[in-house]
């Protein structure tokens, strides 16, 4: 098979329109049979429920070429579980865990020319998502649904290495309480644009959201899961009713315990505790770790031990074990890698 001639450490973290796409749709009250289509196009009634209430779950994950050759994907059956939790949430019908898997093994095949070669860095990035199809005006669940899966190739997350970040604590709140902050749909998104823009205008490469009830305890960035690193080695991640359960610090986790002997603990991290830190790191799909160097919340500086060169000892280890495990390099636990071709 013939690879794509793309200069593949270069293309970014960019939408690249592929040869084909998955598609099944909702009707008469189950899911319909699942079609491979090469239309990128989607055409919908004015009034369909996701244009008008925002009905819509998504998920996020990636095939990649191991050491030995294969394409794989990452422990996709986890992708398949949020999904189904974040479309109840929503009221909507859940995409069976099984069929969501198949998606993802067709969608890989059909586009196996556009999966960058091992070593480049880069991966093929896959977007399963499910959206509301049918018209609504009154303010309800639709009655039909879509579930497409579509991929694009994207570059490697840090091309120039892992330089550590500056964040800023968010005077905006990213979750309500009690409210959609655990799952993954496209309104939470939505929501912290503006924090975004607004960080990035006054120089800070993302936000410190705080719990939404009393902004005293550390919660999320809006994008991935914080990762901190105490000053004797013990891993600590935030414990919050709204954080996304992402799959990479879940796996993170699993590495620290049982490849490096690292004691573990997740629980409440309050504001006022950064300072003892030695590292922080953010986890999710896109960089595996991004490491942080600095905090700032308003007039205080909290700059971690690790510095602003590189990655804090620590943070570097369980970042190149995962990759090793995902790689082909290092071997994975029973199940963990799915193998397509």
């Amino acid at each position: 098979m013939e690879k794509k001639d793309m200069d593949w450490g270069s293309i970014g973290f960019a939408y690249h329109t592929t040869d084909q796409r998955y598609v099944a749709d909702f009707k008469n009250g189950e899911w319909q049979e699942g079609y491979m289509t090469g239309d990128a196009t989607i055409v919908l009634n004015e009034c369909a429920g996701i244009l008008q209430y925002c009905q819509e779950v998504f998920e996020g994950l990636k095939a990649y070429t191991t050491e030995d050759g294969s394409i794989v994907t990452f422990r996709p059956n986890l992708n398949a579980e949020r999904m189904v939790d974040s479309a109840k949430r929503m009221e909507m019908p859940p995409f069976p865990v099984e069929r969501f898997i198949d998606a993802v093994d067709k969608v890989v095949k059909a586009n196996a020319a556009w999966v960058p070669p091992y070593g480049s860095g880069a991966t093929l990035y896959l977007r399963p998502y499910m959206y509301a199809s049918s018209p609504v005006i009154g303010v309800k669940p639709a009655e039909e649904y879509q579930f497409r899966l579509f991929c694009t190739p994207v570059g490697p997350y840090f091309k120039e290495g892992a330089k550590p970040i500056t964040l800023c604590v968010s005077d905006f709140d990213r979750a309500a309480p009690h409210g959609t902050g655990h799952i993954k749909a496209g309104l939470n998104y939505a929501m912290s644009l503006h924090a975004n823009v607004t960080a990035h205008a006054n120089g800070f490469d993302e936000n410190l959201f705080l719990d939404p009830g009393t902004r005293t305890y550390v919660e999320e960035t809006g994008g991935a899961n914080f990762l901190f690193i105490t000053k004797d080695g013990e891993v600590v991640t935030p414990l919050s009713d709204s954080i996304l359960p992402s799959i990479t610090r879940r796996s993170l986790v699993y590495v620290a315990e049982h490849y490096l002997g690292l004691k573990v603990t997740q629980r409440k991290v309050k504001l006022s505790e950064l300072k003892d830190f030695a590292e922080c790191g953010l986890c999710g799909t896109a960089a595996v770790i991004s490491p942080v160097g600095k905090i700032v919340n308003h007039d205080e500086e909290i700059c971690f031990p690790s510095g602003m060169e590189e990655m804090g000892p620590i943070t570097k280890k369980l970042y190149d074990t995962l990759t090793g495990i995902q790689m082909g390099t290092i071997e994975a636990p029973e199940g963990w890698i799915h193998k397509i071709m």
